[in-house]
């Protein structure tokens, strides 16, 4: 089994490129994840996580993450992402929600909040608070937002 993560990051990027790819490695190297492993997760967040204040990742790292992106190579477009996490009483796991949309990033930071207290209710709870960190592109020729929860191990 692996070691279960005890801090958490939200991380957002945005970028533009000649590809879908080298766009979406642009906005990971704004959000600061370009030079690790992604290693995608589900959407919980593990019992008693703390916020990082500051992300410092050893490049060639394996790192979950739960993400969203969106790329676009339509000129004048807006795009955006959002990621949040619920948390709920100290000891109890909380939960991560992605979104990516063409709107605004004030739209996907609403629609997100809203998931996050759907996924708690579907469990029976409420979250005691919900972290939002957005946002948002208007693409040039080829662009990409990103979102995410790095999931992280720390003293």
């Amino acid at each position: 089994m692996l070691p279960i993560p005890n801090r958490f990051a939200l991380v957002t990027g945005r970028a533009e490129g000649e590809t879908p790819l080298t766009a979406f490695d642009a906005a990971l190297l704004d959000a600061g994840v370009a030079n690790v492993n992604l290693v995608k997760v589900s959407s919980i967040l593990p019992p008693g996580a703390q916020p990082l204040e500051r992300l410092a990742l050893p490049p060639g790292a394996l790192v979950p993450i739960a993400y969203g992106r969106l790329v676009s190579a339509e000129p004048g477009t807006r795009i955006a992402a959002a990621v949040a996490v619920g948390r709920d009483e100290p000891g109890r796991f909380g939960m991560i929600m992605e979104h990516t949309a063409y709107a605004s990033a004030s739209e996907v930071k609403a629609t997100i909040r809203r998931m996050v207290e759907e996924s708690f209710a579907v469990r029976g709870g409420r979250p005691r608070e919900i972290l939002v960190r957005s946002v948002e592109h208007v693409v040039a020729r080829c662009g990409c937002v990103f979102a995410g929860c790095v999931l992280w191990y720390g003293a």
